[in-house]
């Protein structure tokens, strides 16, 4: 018996039969395709908070220009109209990007026609990852009154 053991551990397989071989290329064949689209997935899912992130800086630039307008001496609360602010169509800064602003002057309310307030809404559009139309809207009220 113990001239068996010997024999069985002297003449150990040291390569992988051809059974085995099939049934790995099976298994990976299998599993592979899946995991690699999952990858893909992952890679392209991760760009929309990327631009999500991106166009509300680029909203929070504008916005901060039509304040700094407001607060300029030369320049002003009436300096605040959409004549000033045109669309673009394409961000110098960031081409994926369409920027818009939207001016409505209203009273306290902020609701009803009137003077005083100015609602300032700027609008980011772009295409996410899969080609859908998105867009961001980012808003400030401007007083005329000085503090």
């Amino acid at each position: 018996m113990d001239h068996m053991v010997f024999r069985l551990h002297h003449h150990g397989r040291f390569a992988f039969t051809l059974i085995e071989t099939i049934a790995a290329i099976v298994i990976l064949a299998m599993a592979v395709p899946p995991m690699m689209f999952a990858l893909r997935q992952a890679t392209v899912d991760r760009i929309d908070p990327i631009r999500f992130s991106q166009a509300r800086w680029l909203a929070t630039e504008w916005l901060e220009d039509i304040l700094a307008d407001r607060h300029s001496a030369t320049r002003g609360y009436d300096y605040i109209i959409e004549a000033n602010y045109p669309h673009e169509t394409s961000v110098a800064s960031n081409p994926a990007f369409g920027r818009q602003v939207r001016i409505f002057e209203t009273g306290a309310d902020l609701r009803t026609p009137g003077a005083g307030y100015k609602t300032v809404t700027v609008v980011l559009t772009w295409a996410d990852s899969k080609g859908r139309s998105r867009s961001l809207e980012v808003a400030t009220v401007l007083t005329e009154l000085e503090p």
